[in-house]
């Protein structure tokens, strides 16, 4: 078999299209996530931890050019180097409410794979004995007397 046909036949298999549309839904939606971290979440965390915007949160560590302001992007713009912890403080809160949300739908996908009915093994009925093997009993039996 060709290298291009065991190609085709890995490309075209289930879990790799499988995979693929997770990996596409989950870019999609990690972006939805990430709009409700920074947009909603981070807003009222920032707001009762005493109004702080963790994207904003940073420590110089380098000299700082005169004239410029001590924002992170103006800092990253000049150049000067900067330990932006804020910004693993909003990835970390993102993580968690994407892996929370990933438990919740676990745990109702098998919640309901739980509820469906099972139905009760019928067991198969015996295939009847062909002919052949009838007749070769017989045989045997009579030879038996």
């Amino acid at each position: 078999m060709g290298m291009m046909q065991e190609f085709k036949e890995f490309a075209v298999k289930g879990n790799v299209i499988d995979l693929a549309v997770g990996v596409i839904i989950g870019g999609a939606f990690g972006k939805i996530v990430g709009s409700l971290v920074d947009d909603v979440i981070m807003p009222i965390v920032g707001r009762v931890v005493g109004n702080l915007d963790f994207s904003g949160m940073f420590v110089v560590l380098g000299k700082v050019p005169d004239g410029t302001a001590m924002t992170l992007v103006d800092l990253k713009k000049a150049g000067v180097p900067v330990l932006a912890y804020g910004n693993v403080i909003t990835v970390a809160v993102n993580f968690l409410i994407l892996a929370f949300i990933i438990f919740m739908m676990v745990k109702q996908i098998n919640r309901m794979k739980r509820e469906e009915p099972v139905a009760p093994a019928t067991p198969e009925a015996p295939a009847p004995t062909p002919e052949d093997i009838l007749l070769l009993r017989e045989i045997r039996d009579n030879l038996k007397k």
